[in-house]
């Protein structure tokens, strides 16, 4: 029996119930009726359960999945606005003891270089991101307590929060590292990070353990109950997320949607991202040798679906995706992207830029201040905001300014002078000239006068002036 109160990962995840469920949607795919009635309840902005969800995804109606696709871009513009946050990841370490099938770092492969960062290569390599303009990075490493114990990784923050280059600062670190203990969690967050993110890669557990067929990664429930433990441990965010193409796509979407479900019933808050990543191409692996991978199509409707599903939470896709792949779905939710992107260890700095330790092949290879003009472009805001960490909207407290629409009077005035920031401080002449037309036309959108006034009067300041958030 699915029981979402259940700290047991076979519990919350219950596979009769996936199942059960996934029937359940074959057979009402083509129910017009029922499909008219939850996107009647979706547009109430209160979210779908996972069955009612799995529907959706099956809907074979082709002017529902429009409307479908109207409704997703309305709840992402309701609940997030244009705003698009930037991120890179920072790769630490490749060294990994795991034996997962569908990763090159995994400890059978000897012929990929195995390489860990120093702190003094750390250091070079956030310069080389401060000096793109980025603000907030998500940590990366693979799993070994030996080379990447956690004593390792808190150096590491430590590090990269110690250093000011310029007018350049890592305001947030978000850590994507394996499981691991509540104490370990708790040490995490006393380092300051931000979101403990950690993908669950499948929630079907028969393919899980084909997948992970030795290593500390393969004891499934361990890792199904990581994010447990990090909220234990006093981490109010974290980010869920499964690797698309590993197993059948709906298998895992309701197992995403119930393991929210979960966090939700059980610790108050929902996952505070969810990440949709993609099986891509890396040294040894081939995707063609994975049958479950899934179109663009498809993809783009699993993005609608869980922003409808979930209208709170933020979603995240990285440079995995192509520039029109990633048009489309910041589109249907995605809130959070990455830019000028490098997935190998060591692989900002130009002087020592190794092409042999890539985790996967990146498909969106221009450099941030290109991404930053293509949404501009599309009139959106990029946002380098970090703000809400820093003030302590985190958790239940972030989730309640979304739900009630509060958010905007912080975010919104906050992305425009991050914004402002990256224009005086990395900007090309272009994108400067374009990024300064956008910033005054999204003022005169502020809804709140008092917000919009003080925003006006900060953005007018000098800009040494203006590095607090002040929203």
């Amino acid at each position: 029996m699915y029981n979402v109160n259940s700290p047991h990962a076979e519990d919350f995840i219950d596979d009769a119930e996936i199942l059960e469920t996934l029937d359940y949607a074959q057979k009402h795919k083509s129910d017009r009726a029922l499909i008219e009635s939850l996107l009647e309840k979706a547009a109430l902005c209160k979210g779908l359960s996972h069955r009612e969800a799995a529907v959706l995804l099956e809907c074979d109606i082709p002017d529902l999945n429009e409307k479908m696709k109207s409704l997703a871009r309305e709840i992402k513009q309701k609940f997030y606005g244009n705003r698009v946050v930037l991120f890179a990841p920072l790769y630490l370490s490749n060294y990994c003891i795991n034996g997962c099938t569908y990763c090159p770092y995994h400890a059978k492969n000897k012929h990929i270089p195995r390489k860990k960062l120093t702190q003094e290569e750390i250091r070079a390599e956030v310069i080389a991101l401060q000096n793109m303009g980025h603000k907030r990075l998500a940590l990366e490493t693979g799993e070994d307590p030996v080379n990447n114990p956690l004593e390792y990784v808190l150096e590491s923050i430590k590090t990269i929060y110690s250093i000011k280059h310029k007018n350049g600062a890592i305001r947030r670190v978000n850590v994507n590292i394996a499981a691991t203990t509540v104490e370990n969690y708790s040490k995490l967050k006393d380092a300051g990070i931000g979101t403990y993110i950690l993908f669950q890669e499948t929630y079907n557990k028969a393919a899980y353990e084909k997948l992970h067929p030795h290593g500390p990664k393969s004891d499934y429930a361990y890792h199904t109950e990581a994010m447990d433990r990090a909220m234990e441990g006093g981490i109010d965010d974290v980010g869920c997320g499964v690797l698309f193409g590993l197993n059948l796509y709906r298998y895992d979407f309701v197992g995403l949607l119930m393991h929210a479900e979960h966090l939700e019933a059980t610790k108050g808050v929902g996952p505070h991202t969810i990440s949709v990543p993609r099986i891509r191409a890396a040294d040894g692996i081939d995707p063609a040798t994975f049958p479950d991978a899934i179109d663009d199509e498809t993809f783009a409707k699993i993005v609608a679906c869980i922003r409808i599903a979930v209208p709170y939470t933020g979603m995240i896709v990285s440079t995995r995706e192509s520039q029109a792949t990633r048009e489309k779905v910041i589109e249907l939710g995605v809130s959070q992207i990455s830019g000028g992107s490098r997935t190998s260890v060591g692989g900002y700095c130009e002087s020592s830029r190794p092409d042999d330790t890539v985790q996967f092949d990146v498909s969106d290879t221009r450099t941030l201040d290109e991404v930053l003009n293509w949404l501009m472009r599309l009139g959106y805001v990029p946002s380098f905001c970090t703000a809400c960490y820093r003030a302590g909207r985190t958790g239940d407290r972030f989730m309640s300014l979304v739900k009630s629409g509060q958010i905007a009077n912080c975010c919104h005035p906050n992305a425009l002078m991050t914004l402002k920031e990256y224009l005086e401080d990395y900007a090309s002449p272009d994108t400067k000239k374009i990024g300064e037309e956008l910033i005054a036309r999204e003022l005169l959108t502020i809804p709140n006068e008092a917000v919009r006034k003080r925003a006006e009067q900060y953005l007018q300041e000098e800009v040494n002036g203006k590095r607090d958030f002040r929203f």
